[in-house]
């Protein structure tokens, strides 16, 4: 086990015995690919959880930022990554997101640890957002879920740039602007995860879990 204070990493992982590991052919097969990452996009209703954080005054942002956070964090194959040429898995993982200076209108990245409450963590983001000066604090560490939104268009799918990086595992969360069909505010999300790691079959867990709790209170 690696604790804090070992490695660049914040938070605690386990290094995978890989020859005893039911993944392990799979691993192998997209850790060579051309592409490892993959990408999937769907809707999430929202309905209830715009009312929520509305009657709150929760920033929205924030707000699915820590949802998706904390539903991710309960599917393990999320928390996969490659350090130093082993797969590891990660006990939780942390945020990282895009954030946009209006003056400017470049964004920065910003790193804000997961929180018990989403009361909790709306204010620490948001505090840390605002407050940040720099554009860039550095390379992202492994231990970090990604989310960059794109609020301007309701779209239908989305790509990304590529780093050339086979063994950046770290997801990719985003999300369009929403829109109302039928008396229900949707909202088109999406998902990129690498192959070696991330099935359809745990993207449609993520996908079960976050409407749950979409439809849940915060």
């Amino acid at each position: 086990m690696k604790l804090k204070g070992e490695s660049a990493m914040a938070n605690s992982y386990k290094v995978i015995d890989e020859k005893n590991w039911k993944r392990s052919m799979h691993c192998q097969v997209f850790r060579n690919s051309v592409e490892p990452a993959f990408c999937v996009t769907f809707e999430l209703d929202i309905t209830n959880f715009l009312k929520e954080v509305k009657v709150k005054g929760y920033s929205f942002t924030m707000s699915l930022i820590y949802t998706v956070t904390k539903c991710a964090n309960n599917i393990e194959e999320f928390r996969y990554r490659f350090v130093d040429g082993q797969v590891v898995l990660f006990d939780h993982i942390d945020t990282a997101f895009t954030y946009i200076d209006k003056e400017t209108e470049l964004f920065k990245v910003v790193n804000v640890p997961m929180k018990e409450t989403a009361e909790d963590y709306v204010r620490t983001a948001l505090k840390a957002a605002r407050e940040q000066k720099e554009y860039f604090t550095g390379p992202l560490g492994n231990d970090v879920f990604q989310f960059s939104p794109f609020p301007w268009v309701s779209y239908t799918h989305i790509s990304h740039t590529n780093s050339g990086n086979k063994e950046n595992a770290t997801p990719l969360f985003d999300w369009g602007k929403f829109f109302e069909r039928d008396g229900r505010i949707l909202l088109p999300f999406s998902v990129q995860a690498h192959h070696s790691f991330v099935d359809g079959i745990h993207v449609g867990k993520l996908a079960d879990l976050l409407q749950d709790a979409l439809n849940k209170t915060i």
